[in-house]
């Protein structure tokens, strides 16, 4: 949901007047199953990623695996129709790969007569994402641009905005004060360590900072998220160690990037962008899911991360802290190839898609749009 609520963030900024819903499709329509499925992926990805990573590659492009996949829809028609009619929008914002294959269904079978616009979180083209009815495509990077278009998506449907990031990861924040308001030490190597929202963070990670071999002069602060229990078993693992801070959910994760010198993380698309926008180097650490090793190479080649590997990690940070110029280089690389203005763009892209929703529509909805 960062990328939908990245672009309310703007509209509030850049068009107050505007009126937005923030929906999420599962939890609306089958909240029982969302649940449940929601535990079944992350069980999947943690506990069998190479199959993940299989499933990923045998499905990047159209084919009758994918096809027979995109059948399996789980989305109660009339619920979704009825979800639709009481948030009349005039714009349908998609942000999530079975949110664009439902609202591209209901469309096909004439249920929908609305514009709709699917965000691609990844810097990635796969066909979970390419469905037939969807008017336009708001992409990361031209690379992905020129990838769609290679899978038969017309140029024109196709606007590379960026990732959608919180315009609060572009201001340009003091390092110093944020590093006294949070009681960091001003001369600190701070390392951030994030394992998304679900805090899926490496066990061979977990398992470096326990065995005490990494720098001792590095402040790592890890972001568990929503992951409770993550949090809990690391208080006592790592007891005792003044270097590691231990984080939970936060909303401000703009002000820890700003202070951090490097950022450890799986490849995720928003997180990385959210970095990117921040101009804050990166540690990738160990890509296996499909989407991680497509977002890694994006970022790798852009010159704003390295990959890294358990193995590697010690030497990596020691020639991090050892050289700033490469820190600052990097820094630099992050710097041009951002959109610091992705979630205005990607507004303005939407705010025109609303010449094309039927009359009715426009006229009995304010600008309101259903962003799911």
């Amino acid at each position: 949901m960062q990328a939908a609520k990245a672009i309310v963030e703007a509209s509030a900024l850049y068009s107050p007047g505007v009126a937005v819903e923030v929906i999420d499709l599962m939890a609306r329509v089958h909240p029982r199953l969302h649940t449940f499925e929601r535990y079944c992926f992350l069980q999947w990805v943690k506990h069998f990623p190479s199959f993940y990573g299989y499933m990923f590659q045998k499905t990047r492009v159209d084919n009758s695996i994918s096809q027979l996949l995109k059948q399996l829809r789980l989305f109660s028609i009339q619920r979704m129709i009825t979800l639709l009619q009481e948030s009349k929008p005039t714009v349908v914002v998609c942000t999530f790969p079975p949110a664009a294959a439902a609202i591209s269904m209901l469309k096909e079978r004439g249920l929908l007569d609305l514009p709709s616009v699917t965000v691609i979180t990844d810097h990635t083209d796969h066909s979970y994402w390419i469905h037939p009815h969807t008017d336009l495509y708001l992409v990361g990077s031209g690379l992905v641009r020129s990838a769609l278009q290679r899978r038969g998506v017309p140029k024109a449907r196709i606007t590379v905005t960026g990732i959608p990031v919180r315009p609060s990861y572009s201001q340009n924040l003091d390092r110093r004060e944020l590093r006294a308001k949070h009681g960091m030490n001003q001369g600190a190597f701070i390392v951030l360590v994030m394992g998304g929202g679900e805090g899926m963070i490496d066990k061979a990670l977990i398992g470096q900072m326990k065995s005490g071999s990494l720098p001792p002069n590095v402040q790592f602060i890890m972001i568990c998220g929503r992951n409770r229990k993550l949090k809990d078993n690391l208080q006592k693992e790592l007891e005792g160690r003044p270097n590691v801070l231990l984080k939970g959910y936060v909303e401000d994760i703009h002000e820890w990037m700003a202070m951090a010198d490097v950022l450890m993380t799986k490849p995720g698309g928003l997180t990385t962008s959210e970095a990117m926008a921040s101009r804050l180097p990166m540690l990738l650490f160990e890509p296996r899911l499909g989407q991680e090793q497509d977002n890694a190479q994006y970022l790798i080649s852009a010159g704003a991360a390295w990959e890294c590997g358990v193995g590697e990690l010690k030497q990596q940070l020691q020639r991090l802290m050892d050289n700033r110029r490469i820190l600052d280089e990097m820094k630099k690389r992050a710097g041009e190839f951002m959109h610091s203005d992705s979630a205005r763009l990607a507004l303005t892209e939407i705010t025109n898609m609303q010449q094309y929703a039927p009359r009715e529509a426009r006229t009995s909805a304010d600008q309101q749009y259903a962003y799911i």
